[in-house]
């Protein structure tokens, strides 16, 4: 197999930058020196060919980008699928501040035992959730809620049509 393929495939699998020693380590049977090459024809290969992506480095490691003028193509794109994979933990905090709104990210986090702040970053980006109000109290804590898009996201017309939690908990109980 050619080198800069293999270089190519592993930066196009990795979801953060690689060190051209991580690189040669997953290739089996290049070295450093090997796989700065094929990163160097690459970037060659992608400017001549003006590609929509680029190696960029980044710290000390290599990771393969979208070019900055594609942006705001992608930002639509994200906007139309982001919100349809949300993992465990986001879906916990969002039945959470759901059912609790508006709700802090400390009671959030009492509820759910963890740090939740990135979770909440993210549901925020996602326009699932947002900033309805600020707590009294020492700090005024951010008081989060659900947006439309949730409704939209989860076919709901209101909040009023969530399951009532005492029906969640027989549910729950009859799928042990």
């Amino acid at each position: 197999m050619k080198t800069t393929r293999i270089v190519e495939a592993v930066l196009f699998a990795s979801e953060a930058p690689l060190t051209a020693a991580e690189i040669a380590r997953a290739s089996g049977d290049l070295s450093a020196k090997d796989v700065q090459q094929a990163i160097s024809e690459l970037c060659h290969e992608y400017e001549a060919e003006d590609r929509s992506v680029q190696i960029y480095p980044l710290g000390d490691g290599y990771q393969i980008l979208t070019r900055p003028e594609y942006a705001p193509y992608l930002e639509r794109f994200d906007s139309v699928t982001r919100t349809n994979k949300l993992s465990r933990a986001a879906l916990e905090t969002l039945a959470i501040v759901a059912y609790r709104q508006p709700v802090s990210r400390l009671e959030v986090e009492e509820v759910r035992g963890v740090s939740v702040a990135g979770v909440l970053r993210n549901l925020h980006e996602r326009g699932l959730i947002e900033v309805v109000d600020r707590a009294e109290g020492l700090g005024r804590p951010l008081l989060y809620g659900t947006t439309n898009r949730f409704l939209d996201h989860f076919g709901l017309r209101a909040l009023d049509d969530l399951p009532k939690p005492e029906n969640l908990e027989i549910a729950l109980r009859t799928e042990e």
